[in-house]
């Protein structure tokens, strides 16, 4: 098996190298988005764009949450108010609301004062999803791997909006457990999911494509594990997580 990797690693990329070395697995580098022919692909760590470029070449399934996911949480777990729109109605808006896109950064994700404010149709499509909710302040962020419904590897990134590196705390595990419980069929079984407190209280920040997320603290090995999974063969994904493949794969 193989993972192929993109031309530029951050370091988060450097340890899930490293640990598929651990493992013997082959990496690929590659020099450019182009897919060299007769490369064989198993695996991939990469951001979406180079995603897009090689992963069907390759014949590698990415797996990502569905891009509503967000906005059909029960507020119980989102503690705020999320919808998903169309670019072309979130440019309505006249009041502020943080807007982004569900699955890549092509909408740059932020608080725009009201909906003018968002790219125009030069730009994107008007027909383009993108989430719009209320604006809330995170004070603990926590990122986590998810496997087959479980958390399988976390780490605290954030906390009151700058970069706070540390283990996770028992209650966001217990928050984590309860959000799984009740939400892990409507995930793929492998999955970033990013939480953090408001006002004191657990809440899903958002879903990220695990082969596509950094890792902070969290043990490279077991984010390997959940890597692995999340971008693999076509042939090999199971009809569970058929519907999560990102389209295009």
């Amino acid at each position: 098996m193989n993972l192929i990797l993109p031309p530029r690693l951050t370091t988060s990329a450097e340890k899930v190298r490293d640990a598929a070395r651990r493992r013997g697995l082959d990496t690929v580098q590659l020099p450019t988005f182009e897919v060299p022919d007769g490369l064989r692909g198993d695996h991939l760590h990469c951001g979406p764009e180079f995603a897009d470029a090689v992963g069907p070449t390759l014949g590698i399934a990415e797996l990502e949450a569905p891009r509503g996911w967000l906005a059909e949480l029960p507020r119980v777990f989102v503690g705020r108010d999320v919808q998903l729109v169309t670019l072309g109605e979130a440019q309505q808006l006249r009041r502020p609301a943080f807007v982004k896109s569900p699955n890549d950064k092509s909408v740059r994700a932020m608080v725009y004062t009201d909906g003018s404010r968002l790219p125009g149709s030069d730009a994107f499509d008007p027909g383009t999803e993108v989430l719009v909710s209320d604006i809330v302040d995170f004070g603990t962020e926590v990122r986590l791997f998810v496997l087959d419904g479980a958390v399988h590897a976390s780490g605290q990134y954030a906390s009151e909006g700058r970069l706070d590196l540390a283990t996770a705390g028992a209650d966001a595990l217990a928050f984590a457990a309860d959000l799984l419980d009740a939400q892990a069929h409507t995930l793929p079984s492998a999955i970033v999911i990013d939480i953090g407190t408001v006002d004191g209280r657990w809440a899903v920040i958002e879903a990220n494509a695990a082969w596509a997320s950094g890792i902070y603290l969290a043990p490279a090995d077991d984010v390997l594990d959940v890597c692995l999974r999340a971008a693999r063969p076509k042939a090999d994904v199971p009809a569970r997580d058929r519907p999560f493949i990102r389209p295009g794969a």
